[in-house]
C-alpha cells in the first residue's frame, strides 16, 4: 500500500512540475500586452537605424515586460545583423534587452552560395528558416507589423 502511494505522489509531483514549467515557459515567451514585428529588408543604413530606434522607443514607452519586439531581417537587410554591420554592437546590446533578432535562413544560404561562406551573425541573433514566413507567423500570432 505504501509503495502505490509513493508512486501516486511521485506521479502527481511530476505532473505539477510539468505544469509549472509550462507556465514559466509561457511567461518567458511573452504574454506581453503588445507585440510588434519589424521588417528589415533594405541595406540602407538610415532605414536600419530607424528600425532599431522604433524598437527602442516602443520598449521605453510600454516597458520591457509589456511589449514583445522581433526584428526580422532578410535579403539586403540581413547585413544589419552581421558582425560587419556598423550597428553590430547596438544589435548585441538590444538582444540582451529582450528584443529578438531573426536572420533569414534562405538569405544566409544564398550568401553562402555566392560568397562561399555564411555571413557571421552578431551575438544574440538567431536564424529562422525564412524571414517572410517568420513575419507571417508572427502576424498570425497577433503581432503588429511595421516596415520603416
Amino acid at each position: 500500500m505504501g509503495g502505490s502511494k509513493l508512486i501516486l505522489n511521485s506521479f502527481l509531483a511530476t505532473i505539477l512540475g510539468v505544469l509549472l514549467l509550462g507556465m514559466v515557459g509561457n511567461a518567458a515567451a511573452g504574454d506581453a500586452k503588445h507585440k510588434l514585428v519589424i521588417q528589415v529588408s533594405t541595406d540602407d543604413p538610415r532605414t536600419q537605424k530607424i528600425a532599431l530606434n522604433n524598437a527602442v522607443n516602443l520598449q521605453k514607452m510600454y516597458g520591457m515586460d509589456d511589449v514583445a519586439i522581433e526584428i526580422v531581417a532578410y535579403g539586403p537587410g540581413l547585413g544589419l545583423l552581421t558582425k560587419k554591420s556598423k550597428q553590430a554592437d547596438r544589435v548585441k546590446s538590444l538582444a540582451m534587452q529582450n528584443i529578438t533578432f531573426s536572420a533569414c535562413g534562405n538569405t544566409m544560404k544564398k550568401v553562402e552560395k555566392k560568397k562561399g561562406k555564411k555571413p557571421a551573425l552578431t551575438e544574440g541573433v538567431h536564424v529562422v528558416d525564412a524571414g517572410v514566413a517568420r513575419i507571417m507567423a508572427l502576424q498570425e500570432d497577433g503581432y503588429a507589423y511595421i516596415r520603416p
